[in-house]
């Protein structure tokens, strides 16, 4: 065998899932696709890791969303600016210490970047970030592939960019 599990899974990624477009008149698998997602509205954003169950997921719903890698930095800045815990109320520094293992978003968001912690290991956080829509809107690209100057589609470390824009 040429790699072991644990270099199959140092290898893994975080993707940041980001639904750009509803689902009027959309076939059934695709809607339900993006619910197992829990991508129940657009600019909402999930973090998954890159297991093959969940590219072919993306690959079905790649017309509708748009993924790429995320660095433990974004993370951070995600769990910082749109982190919500139960009740509406943002995730801080102090929740973590009282609610959880972790002593800090930083560290938290590090252990979700290694893939040693899901979102949803944290008590009471919410694993959806809802977004705004993009600065300058999305100009007539929302229906085109990434790839073609669009917005639909693998990003790769470019969906940075818009999620920045989306903050």
């Amino acid at each position: 065998m040429n790699g072991s599990v644990r270099e199959i899974m140092e290898a893994s990624k975080v993707l940041s899932v980001i639904r750009i477009r509803g689902t009027v008149d959309v076939k059934y698998e695709i809607e339900d696709t993006m619910k197992m997602l829990r991508l129940h509205k657009p600019n909402h954003l999930v973090l998954i890791d890159d297991r093959p169950a969940y590219i072919k997921m993306l690959h079905k719903i790649s017309n509708y969303v748009a993924w790429g890698e995320v660095s433990a930095v974004m993370i951070e800045k995600l769990l910082r600016e749109k982190g919500r815990v139960k009740g509406n109320k943002p995730l801080t520094d102090e929740y973590l210490k009282n609610n959880s293992e972790f002593n800090s978003i930083t560290e938290l968001a590090k252990k979700i970047y290694e893939l040693k912690v899901k979102i949803t290991d944290v008590k009471d956080l919410k694993p959806v970030f809802r977004l705004h829509p993009p600065t300058g809107g999305f100009k007539n690209v929302k229906k085109k592939p990434y790839s073609l100057g669009g917005v639909l589609g693998y990003h790769g470390k470019e969906i940075e960019n818009l999620i920045n824009k989306m903050l």
